[in-house]
């Protein structure tokens, strides 16, 4: 009996087409840096292993004449101390704790294990293990415990020379030229920081973080610091491309409530709980902006009567019903705040986004050309202009 399923049949790719994605799968791809980095990495690893093998030649002397000087792991250890330095497969733990353990497992094998094959599988096995386990992951380790099984090579001062010495000759050379070129080394592996003191936000997108991590449940070539420094940057930068073209006038608030300076405190006070708002722009007769008054001001004059907050509901109603000498309720013109930041119509989201995000600003005067209050930008506003709900990221590959 015939399918009665109104989904379409999955189409199935005709099989050159499916050899040519596989194809193009083993395509590298593209190293994302200047010819500056380049250059800084050759250079890196040039002066590395050539300080690393004159060193180790001249410290073998006579006695040692027997051992090799230089070691072929070395190659890749210095792809990864100059080229990723950043790396937690690079680190001089890594590079010194990966070479040497796994050479002591390689000489282990080599000596204990009858037929090679099995004991190169051995040596490769237990040294990865045990990188693992000492926190010291270093892929030039696996080829030294190879190397110690390939050529039969079962004398314990070989594991200290040249492997320990060439490891940490190359390590130091790492130090020095890194830092002198301005990457970090050793690059600090912080542990995830403690959410207390956080925001919530953060807080949350640090668990996010640790939940994704989890689940991947593979092991990077990046630390998680540098990971959530990555993603602050991307997120960032989203936000920049985000707001490049959108101006205050497309998201202030235009509905204005403001007041004047002779405006009684009272009335203020009333607009303020009314609104529901947290500032009210003082303005003049041709309606430019003359101060700003905000919840902030309120309580500042309020405190001034008194010590501590105790009592403040008394205090503030008590501000509100004064009389001045003049007889006269006081007003708005006594507590404002007369220095006020304001922007123009025609000014970028983004270049107001430090003001917000780091002055304490929670509200900003919009003006037009004329200098006449226009509008106002509030968190809100600003947090609408870049609200947009993402879809969900796809499944990383298994």
């Amino acid at each position: 009996m015939s399918s009665t399923s109104s989904e379409p049949a999955a189409v199935r790719e005709p099989l050159p087409a499916r050899v040519l994605l596989w194809l193009q799968s083993l395509r590298p791809g593209r190293t994302r840096i200047n010819a500056r980095e380049r250059w800084r990495i050759v250079l890196g690893a040039f002066l590395g292993i050539l300080l690393a093998g004159a060193l180790s030649h001249l410290a073998g002397g006579a006695a040692l004449d027997a051992l090799p000087w230089l070691v072929a792991p070395m190659g890749a250890s210095a792809v990864l101390v100059f080229g990723v330095p950043s790396s937690p497969l690079a680190q001089p733990w890594s590079v010194v704790g990966g070479n040497t353990l796994s050479a002591l497992v390689g000489m282990a094998c080599a000596r204990w294990l009858g037929p090679p094959e099995l004991a190169a599988a051995v040596a490769v096995g237990t040294a990865i293990g045990l990188m693992l386990a000492l926190r010291c992951l270093h892929p030039p380790g696996g080829a030294s415990a190879l190397m110690m099984v390939l050529g039969g090579i079962t004398d314990p001062r070989f594991v200290l020379f040249p492997v320990l010495l060439n490891s940490v000759l190359l390590a130091g050379a790492g130090m020095v030229w890194n830092n002198a070129t301005r990457r970090p080394y050793p690059h600090a592996q912080r542990p995830a920081p403690a959410g207390a003191g956080k925001p919530p936000q953060v807080r949350d997108a640090e668990a996010d973080l640790d939940a994704v991590l989890a689940r991947y449940n593979q092991v990077l070539d990046v630390s998680r610091d540098d990971l959530q420094v990555l993603l602050e940057q991307v997120k960032w930068q989203g936000y920049q491309r985000k707001l490049a073209g959108v101006r205050c006038a497309d998201v202030m608030s235009r509905d204005l409530v403001t007041v004047s300076h002779s405006t009684p405190l009272e009335d203020a006070w009333a607009l303020l709980r009314e609104r529901r708002i947290k500032a009210l722009p003082v303005v003049d007769a041709d309606f430019r902006i003359v101060g700003i008054v905000t919840l902030a001001d309120f309580m500042r004059a309020a405190e001034l009567q008194g010590q501590g907050y105790q009592g403040m509901d008394a205090r503030l109603r008590k501000l509100l019903g004064a009389v001045g000498p003049s007889g006269k309720p006081p007003v708005v013109g006594q507590i404002m705040t007369r220095q006020v930041r304001v922007a123009g119509m025609q000014r970028y989201l983004v270049d107001l986004l430090p003001l917000f995000g780091g002055s304490g600003h929670h509200h900003l005067p919009i003006v037009g050309d004329d200098g006449r209050l226009v509008g106002i930008l509030t968190q809100s506003d600003m947090v609408a202009a870049l609200f947009e709900s993402p879809a969900p990221p796809p499944e990383p590959a298994p």
